[in-house]
């Protein structure tokens, strides 16, 4: 399975999430390869995935775009905005891991997902387990950019 194949889920996965928990349209980029490990935004969750590939699965925001984010998901309720968005950050990336391994299932590609783990700070690093190339989708909101990585071997 290419990493073209590969992306097409957690594209699908990305949208249908955002649409749904933050009524929020994302439209994705061209994918490209990642080059450094210095992570696309200030907020970010990494999965780790095991099963007939092993790999992870990050998602890493702009602080502007998590943070309307979850304004978006409780309703401007934000009391303390590093703990909602560390949570909310999480959350989403499990829900669209999920989905995107649901999505990988059905092309006979069956994975599991760990719990997410959410780093925050500028310039934070993300380190993928794994030797393969590191495929970074970009996205665009109106409230700012942020990208998927993945990587599998």
């Amino acid at each position: 399975m290419t990493d073209a194949e590969i992306a097409k889920p957690f594209i699908k996965a990305t949208q249908n999430i955002l649409s749904t928990m933050a009524g929020l349209e994302s439209k994705p980029g061209t994918p490209y390869v990642k080059k450094e490990k210095v992570a696309k935004g200030d907020v970010s969750a990494i999965i780790g995935i095991t099963g007939e590939k092993n790999g992870t699965f990050a998602i890493s925001f702009s602080k502007t775009c998590a943070i309307q984010i979850v304004k978006q998901m409780l309703g401007d309720d934000v009391d303390d905005i590093f703990n909602d968005v560390q949570d909310a950050v999480g959350e989403i990336s499990n829900m669209i891991s999920g989905h995107a391994r649901l999505g990988l299932a059905e092309m006979g590609l069956k994975l599991q997902g760990s719990t997410p783990s959410v780093i925050m700070g500028d310039n934070h690093v993300i380190s993928h387990m794994t030797r393969a190339a590191v495929i970074v989708i970009p996205f665009e909101t109106k409230f700012g950019h942020f990208v998927v990585e993945f990587c599998f071997e």
